[in-house]
């Protein structure tokens, strides 16, 4: 079961996917774009090319669970990617993603500016490796 997470940001917008088991985190890309209808176009060729059966969209929500000020345009993206794709998209919580993935860039050495470009891609791949767990933990 291949397992497609999106990281939308403001201009970088970053996709994880599985391996066709399901089981590991593979490639990674980033969509350099700051207008929904570009991201969602691109992402649909993404879903086209890699086909996967399950599509995570990073959702922000705030330290004690309610809504981030951003939800509504979180819902609008995945409503439009539904739209074009017909895939259901989930919700996921993001919670602190994107600053692990930042502290995980910054102790690897990168520098800020290698980090803006690839941080929403790390973030990714991080929605992705909590989601898969939580599918595992699920099937226990």
């Amino acid at each position: 079961m291949r397992v497609m997470a999106i990281d939308y940001g403001d201009a970088h917008t970053g996709v994880a996917l599985s391996d066709p088991t399901g089981f590991l985190t593979g490639t990674t890309t980033t969509i350099h774009s700051w207008r929904q209808e570009v991201v969602v176009d691109r992402l649909a060729q993404l879903i086209e090319e890699h086909r996967p059966d399950e599509v995570v969209l990073g959702f922000p929500k705030n330290m004690d669970g309610t809504d981030g000020k951003r939800a509504d345009l979180y819902r609008e993206l995945a409503a439009a990617l539904e739209e074009v794709t017909g895939k259901t998209v989930i919700l996921w919580d993001e919670r602190r993603t994107t600053i692990d993935a930042h502290r995980i860039l910054f102790n690897q050495g990168k520098d800020g500016r290698k980090r803006k470009k690839i941080v929403d891609a790390v973030a990714a791949s991080l929605i992705l490796e909590n989601y898969l767990d939580f599918k595992r933990m699920k099937q226990e």
